[in-house]
């Protein structure tokens, strides 16, 4: 009963405007992860090119971002450009990029407004210096908020990071600071690109693919999965309502036993 009581009154400020009130405060993901597919298709559909899709998408990240935050989500992390992504037509990725510029410029100062704090994981190397330069502005300014955190995975993939994390270990043992037999889950987690967070609680795709597409490997392995149909310039704050009632349903029992009322053991 102590598991119980642990995960149904984890989060006891989470859903502060009462706005899903079928969903217990406990119950509502600390962090949720989201994989942002379909700009392509969205645009394909309506005759659009995909520049369009894209800047079509990125309208939706504000509205779902806000809605995460009044609902007492505190971590909101969003695949916004893969390693893979290099592969696609160099003007595509131009696009991409200019994009970022543009919504980090216009999402500044109301990131300052609702004090979240603002942060990218990924390799920096190969991406555009006025890019670094605006992400490192964006994370300054924001750095004091205290309800919550943007998360935006640009030039990342999980390979390349656990690789990152592994490599750095290396390091370390060569310069003697650190014994082979000190390695362990929690060294790892602390050279990842997320050190400092907790992993996610809900893993939501859209377009309805059922994959991970390299995103969040180690993180997401306790993570519960949502796949919707819905593309992502078309997904909305209540599909995101739809995401967590599911997830509150679930029997979370990170390989224990049921336990009463629902929850799962630890």
């Amino acid at each position: 009963m102590a598991a119980a009581r642990a995960i149904t009154d984890r989060n006891p400020l989470a859903n502060p405007r009462g706005l899903l009130p079928d969903v217990h405060p406990g119950r509502i993901p600390r962090h949720v992860a989201i994989i942002m597919d379909g700009n392509g298709r969205w645009a394909r559909a309506r005759g659009m090119p995909r520049e369009m899709g894209h800047q079509a998408g990125a309208a939706s990240v504000r509205a779902v971002v806000e809605h995460a935050g009044d609902l007492g989500i505190e971590y909101v992390t969003l695949y916004s450009f893969s390693l893979e992504n290099w592969k696609r037509p160099a003007e595509e990725v131009r696009g991409l990029m200019q994009l970022c510029l543009a919504y980090l410029a216009a999402e500044e100062q109301d990131l300052i407004r609702r004090r979240i704090r603002f942060r990218v994981i990924g390799r920096r190397e190969g991406l555009p210096s006025e890019v670094c330069g605006a992400i490192d502005r964006v994370t300054r300014s924001t750095s004091s908020g205290t309800r919550g955190e943007l998360c935006l995975a640009i030039n990342y993939g999980s390979r390349a990071e656990i690789t990152d994390a592994v490599r750095g270990l290396a390091e370390e043992v060569r310069a003697g600071r650190l014994l082979p037999g000190e390695i362990d889950e929690k060294a790892i987690e602390s050279r990842l690109y997320t050190r400092g967070m907790p992993d996610p609680d809900l893993l939501i795709r859209t377009a309805g693919e059922m994959r991970v597409s390299n995103y969040l490997l180690w993180q997401i392995s306790y993570a519960e999965l949502h796949v919707t149909p819905v593309l992502w310039p078309d997904f909305s704050p209540e599909n995101l309502n739809e995401a967590v009632r599911e997830y509150a349903r679930r029997d979370r029992r990170f390989g224990g036993l049921s336990l009463p009322g629902g929850a799962g053991g630890a």
